[in-house]
């Protein structure tokens, strides 16, 4: 279930198009901004990289710095 782990940071294994729970968690924190993402919101991440983003704006940004 998602929402084990109150108050939590989860820990994730990210694969293409979904997510695997490692440790119970009801969130991630965005590895660009620091902002926490409930898991019920986690829709944008980097499976080469192993990071999570709080939007698709904030996943391009990742993308193109990992880029240069």
């Amino acid at each position: 279930m998602l929402m084990q782990g109150s108050g939590k940071a989860a820990r994730v294994h990210y694969l293409a198009g979904t997510f695997r729970l490692l440790s119970d968690g009801d969130h991630v924190i965005c590895a660009m901004t620091g902002a926490r993402i409930p898991l019920h919101e986690l829709k944008y991440w980097s499976v080469a990289r192993q990071e999570p983003y709080i939007d698709a704006e904030t996943s391009l940004k990742a993308e193109a710095k990992a880029s240069s």
